[in-house]
């Protein structure tokens, strides 16, 4: 039984570093489970015992790379903080900004396919979703509840994770609006952009300004734990 386990494991190891080369090599449009069957010297039948669509092919290798990313196990090792709550919310606000500003080719795929996905049957978004949740929604609920524990925060509903996803949804759409070639929307003071969704964001999911004003504009140091004091500009 545990060879065959492990067989099955490598099989679906070696279906996966098949099916990122030929993402890679010719988008997800471009790509059929056929070509990635092939790739990975296997039947496109046995591909299906593993993975049963495309979309679920692609969203385990999404979730790998979020997985294997040394930034974002850090932040998620941090512990549940009112700090941490701030960084978490920081990260999200600035990863979705930069996908905007500079945008990388293979990340503003992701999105049209993300938006794309809600339009059709949403077995990619809901894919998505179900592992973004499961990695981050945990950390953020903790720090969430040890900010209100703190006297940082106030509870806003019953669900934490609800703000959560209320905060993606926030910056998700923001990043959407900057994707096409001339933007949908121009939003005023970009420069200070990235602190007003901080802020929204931080309001909504129940911080108080005292906590807002201790943590936000704190210089994180490279470890992401302590964070120091920016010198004044």
């Amino acid at each position: 039984m545990s060879t065959l386990r492990m067989t099955s494991d490598l099989r679906r190891e070696l279906i996966l570093s098949a099916a990122k080369r030929c993402f890679a090599r010719n988008g997800f449009a471009g790509t059929t489970t056929k070509s990635v069957a092939a790739a990975a010297s296997i039947s496109e039948g046995l591909l299906f015992k593993h993975f049963p669509t495309k979309s679920a092919l692609y969203a385990e290798i999404l979730a790998e790379e979020c997985e294997a990313d040394p930034a974002l196990n850090k932040l998620l090792g941090l512990a549940p903080s009112t700090a941490t709550l701030v960084v978490l919310v920081r990260g999200m606000v600035g990863h979705f900004l930069q996908v905007s500003r500079a945008p990388d080719q293979e990340e503003a795929q992701r999105l049209r396919l993300m938006t794309n996905s809600h339009l059709d049957d949403g077995e990619f978004a809901r894919l998505l979703y179900d592992k973004i949740g499961g990695l981050i929604g945990p950390a953020f609920a903790a720090s969430l509840e040890q900010a209100i524990a703190a006297g940082d925060a106030s509870a806003v509903g019953r669900e934490p994770l609800n703000l959560f996803w209320f905060a993606h949804h926030t910056v998700l759409m923001m990043a959407l609006t900057q994707l096409p070639a001339v933007p949908c929307l121009t939003y005023a003071e970009a420069t200070g952009l990235e602190r007003q969704a901080c802020e929204f964001i931080l309001r909504g999911i129940g911080l108080t300004e005292p906590a807002i004003a201790a943590h936000l504009d704190r210089e994180l140091s490279p470890d992401f734990g302590l964070p120091v004091t920016a010198e004044s500009a």
